[in-house]
Order: structure tokens, then sequence, then C-alpha cells
């Protein structure tokens, strides 16, 4: 299963976020001298051409072709008819069950995404969320409770429903040309799982986001005088700075239910991108770099400056583990700010105040690299993957509807999504701070998909999740919590 999520690790570069909103290059005017050989030679061409009349034979098969090539245009290529017959109104009344990890704010904003489609189609799309996802799913699935569609936060994940032959082949639910139209080469790529009879698409992507960002209190940041770092020097000066004043600089949670974890392999993944060539967080992602490497305890060195100084962390070391990610940012909201700093994916801005106004109370910076080793700009990403599991019309009308960025609209519009489907628009972006991280993410001199959810489900969504949080509650050391996670890789 290793050499399974390598192939992802290495194939996810910008194109397959923003590639279709990127404006289409013109080639430049050919040179006078050549266009005027190349002129020359289309009239010589043409002289020889007519010196001799056409035959009959050639005339009728001309006629022919041209009779074909002006028959009709050719046909709109569409994501399937469960679609449009669901606009019809074919479908109304039908239930379509799914399950993932959106809960609380999350699951409201993907709720309102899919509302317009609902009064459209009649179709109720029933979503449960569930914080226990990832240690759920699999059970789930070997007890045969199939959800018609699953939303997976981790591709290794949907390899195990794979693995088992859950997973239907989304190229038998909706068109294959569509797919190809719409989804970059690297998101086709991602989408493609090696099952027991070979590979074939087992998931489409919907929400992706950038992971490299840093929020701050923007309007009590500026009240205050502090100056937004650019270098991992300058972040921790600040950082130390902001102690010095009587405050607490960082705030930082990973509770997160069965997934309670996450966050801190966030971060051993970012400043990997920043110690170490991008080949060797490839290797890692493989299982042919231990975690046990010196690679890996350089980033703990970083982190532990940080993580491990109560003067530093909201509540010290000790809250980590007990305070929810979707919480750990609230404090920097109150009035003075309690913490100030919230090293996060984009999405995490669903979890502000709603009153919170993108740019002027709350900003972010660019999580500052340590070295320029993958070049001054490395960027950490990761995104949802549907996958089917029950064939039914309004299934393939639903899961047609998600291959679309229609679908995920609102949530653009929100805030807290990126699309990774061509046919969105980037005037969807309204909010400027999902459009800067747009823009981040364009600039990105290296881009890697979160490692965690490309290693196989029983280290990335497991080990890896329990013995992080084992070691920074203090329960074991470092060098335990290293060696555990290499001993459970699957051989």
């Amino acid at each position: 299963m290793k050499k399974k999520f390598l192939l992802l690790a290495l194939v996810v570069i910008f194109s397959m976020i923003l590639g279709a909103c990127a404006p289409k290059t013109t080639e430049a005017p050919m040179e006078t001298e050549a266009m005027t050989e190349e002129t020359e030679a289309m009239t010589e061409e043409t002289e020889v051409m007519t010196e001799e009349p056409m035959t009959e034979e050639a005339m009728t098969e001309e006629a022919m072709t041209e009779e074909v090539m002006t028959e009709e245009p050719m046909a709109e290529v569409t994501p399937g008819e469960e679609l449009a017959n669901a606009y019809d109104g074919m479908y109304s009344g039908t239930v379509v069950t799914m399950t993932g990890p959106f809960t609380d704010q999350d699951e409201v904003v993907f709720n309102d995404s899919v509302a317009d489609f609902e009064a459209a189609t009649g179709i109720d799309i029933q979503y449960e969320g569930t914080k226990e996802f990832e240690a759920t799913i699999n059970i789930r699935l070997d007890g045969g409770d199939f959800p018609d569609i699953v939303d997976y936060p981790q591709p290794g994940l949907l390899q195990y429903a794979v693995d088992q032959g859950y997973a239907l082949d989304m190229e038998d639910l909706i068109n294959p040309d569509w797919i190809k139209q719409n989804y970059s080469e690297a998101w086709q790529k991602l989408g493609t799982f090696e099952g027991p009879d070979g590979a074939y698409v087992a998931g489409i992507w919907a929400r992706a986001n950038g992971k490299s960002f840093v929020f701050y209190p923007k309007a009590k940041f500026d009240e205050y005088g502090y100056v937004v770092p650019t270098t991992w020097d300058e972040m921790m000066a600040l950082t130390e700075q902001i102690a010095a004043d009587g405050d607490t600089p960082w705030c930082i949670g990973i509770e997160s239910g069965a997934a309670t974890g996450w966050t801190m392999t966030d971060w051993i993944e970012d400043v990997l991108l920043r110690t170490a060539p991008a080949s060797d967080y490839d290797a890692w992602v493989a299982g042919e770099l231990p975690f046990d490497s010196p690679q890996i305890n350089t980033v703990l060195d970083y982190i532990e400056q940080i993580w491990f100084n109560d003067d530093y962390v909201y509540g010290g070391r000790e809250a980590i583990p007990t305070i929810s990610f979707g919480d750990a940012p609230k404090p920097m909201f109150e009035d003075p700010p309690q913490c100030w700093f919230n090293r996060q994916g984009n999405f995490i801005t669903t979890f502000f105040p709603e009153e919170a106004v993108p740019g002027v109370d709350y900003d972010f910076f660019y999580f500052p690299t340590i070295t320029d080793v993958n070049g001054d700009q490395p960027v950490l990403g990761a995104g949802d993957i549907y996958g089917v599991f029950n064939d039914r019309p309004e299934v393939r009308a639903v899961i047609q509807y998600f291959s679309t960025a229609d679908s995920l609209k609102v949530w653009v519009e929100q805030g807290g999504a990126i699309l990774p489907h061509k046919d969105a628009d980037l005037s969807w972006y309204v909010d400027p701070i999902t459009r800067r991280v747009a823009e981040t993410i364009a600039n990105a001199t290296t881009f890697r998909f979160d490692g965690s959810d490309l290693m196989p489900a029983a280290v990335g969504q497991g080990t890896f999740w329990k013995y992080m949080t084992d070691y920074v509650s203090g329960s074991i050391t470092r060098e335990e919590a290293l060696q555990q996670i290499d001993a459970s890789w699957p051989e």
C-alpha cells in the first residue's frame, strides 16, 4: 500500500486548484520574414495543387466530407442525464444519504450549499456529520451499512473501501468526458485508485484548501503596533515580544473526537517542507523515510520551541490536547485578545465569529519558511473526496451535481473553501481572505498534499494521530511516539 500514495504526493501541483481560472495564453506573432516564407510556400503548394483538375471521385469524396462536417454541431459535454432528469423533477421525493466529518459550522455551510439544488429537484440530501467519522466509517461499511455517498477528507481512508470492493466506479455514474473536462489531470490522478481488479476512478473531489497560513486578529494587531513577520526568525522574535508584553502568542488545539491529533500532523508536514527537500517529504509519506529519522526529529525540535513553552501557548502545553481545533482561535477575538496566532487551513474561518469582518477584524500571513530548500514559498494543502456506495438514479444525479462547481458556490462565497472544478469562477471568491489564499497557492514554489491523508489509514488516521497526541500530552516521550508509529506501518 505504501507505493499507492507516493504517486499521489508527487502529482499534486497547483494546477489542480485553479487550473481553469488561469487566463489562456496566446502564441506570440510570427516574425515577418518567417510569415513571408510560409506564405510563399503555401502559394507554391496551392499552385501545384491546382495544376491538375480534381477527379469526379475526389470531388464527391470532398463533398461528402463537407456534408459530414456541417451535419450538426458537436454535442455539449454534460455530467450525465440523471442530473438533467433531476432538474425536470423526475426524482422528487427521494432521499440521498451522506456521511462525513462535517460538523458544527461546516455542516451548516454544506447544507446551505445544497439547499438550492434540493429545492429545485425535490431530492433530500441527508448529511450525517460525525466527529467519529475516521474511527467508524470502515466498521460501518464492513457491516454492510452503506451510505449512498461518503465524504472523505483523507484519500488513504477511501483506499480501504476500494480494497474491499465497496466503492463504485465514478465513470459508471458520471459522464467520463465530463470528469476529464472539469478536473485537471492532477485531480483526476488523485481520484484514481488501484483496486483488486485494477485502477479505476473511485472518487471525485469537492472542497480543497490550503494549510500553510497563520491567522491573527488584524484590528488589534495593528492597534498594538505589531508587524507581520516574513521569516521564521521574525515570527519567533514576535512570539517572544508578545510573551514579554504579558500576552499569550499562540492559540493551539488538537482535539477533534476520533480525529484528535491531526492538527499536530499538519504542523509536522508544514515544517518538514521548510526544513527538508520535497523528495524527503514524498519518501516519508510512502513509508520509505522513518518517523524516527533525523529529518522528523529536526521538525519536532522547531515545533517544541512553540508548543512546549507554556508562555507561548494559550492554556499551556497541557491544554492543547483538550481544546478543539475549531475553538482554538476563538480567544483571538476577545478584547483584549487572549492569544494572537492560529496556524491552520483556510477552512478555519468558518469557525470565526459571524460578525468578524475578513481583512478588518482578522487576516493571515504565510507560515514562514525556515530554509529555502523547496523555494521561498512551499504550501501544504488537502481536500474532500466523495465516494459512492449505492447506485440509484437519484444518487447518480447528486454525485453528478457534486462534480460541478455550483455545488459548493455558496461555500466559496461565504469563505473557507477553494474549488478544484474547472467550471469555478474566480469572481465567486468575494471573501478577500479566501482569494488571497488562492493567490498564495498559485505562487507556491512547492505544493504537497497533506501527508497523513495520503498514508495508509492505519498510520495516517491511526497511529500518527494517536501517538502525536500522547507525545503532546506528555504521556510518552518523543522517541517512543516515533518508534511506535514506525512499528505500525503495514508491510
